[in-house]
């Protein structure tokens, strides 16, 4: 499943995860989210999530969050993928 960036900035205190890099999250990310790389979610995703819990990921474009979302759905998680992940932030911001 996919959200667009604008319906996600409209949900009440979501959970959202970048699963850059913690440099490019360093540098740069989508307020209130938090970092998780990808493999570290995918491997130890009972550590980090709850079932029953919306998580809306991204990466930069939004290829690998997809991916990963899928991933996170086939184990039961309510995953949900940013289309055109941290780039569409930064165009709705321009």
């Amino acid at each position: 499943m996919e959200i667009t960036i604008n319906d996600l900035l409209n949900i009440n205190n979501p959970n959202i995860i970048d699963i850059r890099s913690n440099q490019k999250f360093n540098d740069n990310h989508i307020p209130g989210s938090i970092n998780i790389s990808y493999d570290n979610l995918v491997n130890n995703h009972s550590k980090y999530l709850n079932k029953g819990e919306n998580y809306y990921l991204y990466c930069q474009k939004g290829i690998t969050s997809r991916t990963v979302s899928q991933i996170l759905r086939a184990y039961g998680y309510n995953a949900f993928s940013v289309i055109g992940g941290y780039e569409s932030y930064i165009l709705k911001k321009i």
